[in-house]
């Protein structure tokens, strides 16, 4: 599995309860993304950085939802390019579900 971290800075700070309608409001359209696996909303304390966190099943799956399509609507809706790291995630503990998933390389 691959986490991703996207972050972006918008040219003004975005308050708790803007950045939630925002994010409520796009939601939906990832619950269809193949591939993806979990997707959480952030912002920062101050407002000044948003951005995400992917688990997805590959990092093909991830490079294939991060394509120029995709740049564009982040830039259009807050006005800055995004910047997009990689993680392997080799271990998930998700107390929620009281799971452990545990993913090894295959040889």
């Amino acid at each position: 599995m691959i986490t991703t971290i996207v972050n972006f800075t918008p040219p003004s700070a975005i308050t708790l309860e803007d950045a939630t309608d925002l994010f409520e409001k796009g939601a939906d359209n990832y619950r269809v993304v193949p591939g993806l696996i979990r997707k959480y909303y952030l912002l920062s304390n101050d407002g000044s950085t948003a951005g995400g966190v992917y688990l997805w099943e590959s990092k093909e799956k991830a490079d294939a939802f991060y394509n120029q399509e995709w740049l564009q609507l982040i830039e259009d809706k807050y006005h800055c390019k995004p910047i997009i790291s990689y993680f392997q995630t080799p271990v998930i503990v998700d107390n929620f579900a009281d799971s452990l998933i545990v993913e090894r390389p295959k040889p």
